[in-house]
């Protein structure tokens, strides 16, 4: 299982940027995706996630800007940034939870699954005054 995001970069205060993230494998379910960013300096938070039902969960300084979706079947998130603010500025991480999987590429109705949690690569946000 691996996930890999897109986008990010620099953009000025008040754009746009989209994140996607794209978790590969034989995956048959995952309960949650999400972002998570890191400031310099600053801990890890949570930025916004969403459950498989579509239920969301968005940090409060980025209510109303960011929107967070995904793919069940493409297996993808998406978090859509606008009105963007300097202190947006961070590395973003996507994040997968309850990821259940088939080992060697099939996934039949007995084969065994596995579960586990991971991390995308962290992608640069910068966003300028």
């Amino acid at each position: 299982v691996q996930l890999q995001a897109f986008g990010g970069g620099l953009a000025q205060s008040g754009g746009s940027l989209r994140l996607s993230c794209l978790v590969s494998g034989t995956i048959v379910s995952i309960k949650d995706m999400g972002w998570y960013r890191q400031a310099p300096g600053k801990q890890r938070e949570l930025v916004a996630q969403i459950g498989s039902d579509g239920t969301t969960n968005l940090a409060d300084s980025v209510k109303g800007r960011f929107t967070v979706s995904r793919d069940n079947a493409k297996n993808t998130v998406v978090l859509q940034m606008n009105s963007l603010k300097p202190e947006d500025t961070a590395v973003y991480y996507c994040r997968a939870e309850e990821i259940y999987y088939c080992a060697g590429g099939k996934c039949y109705e007995d084969t065994v699954r596995f579960r586990t949690d991971a991390w995308g690569q962290g992608t640069q946000v910068t966003v300028s005054s």
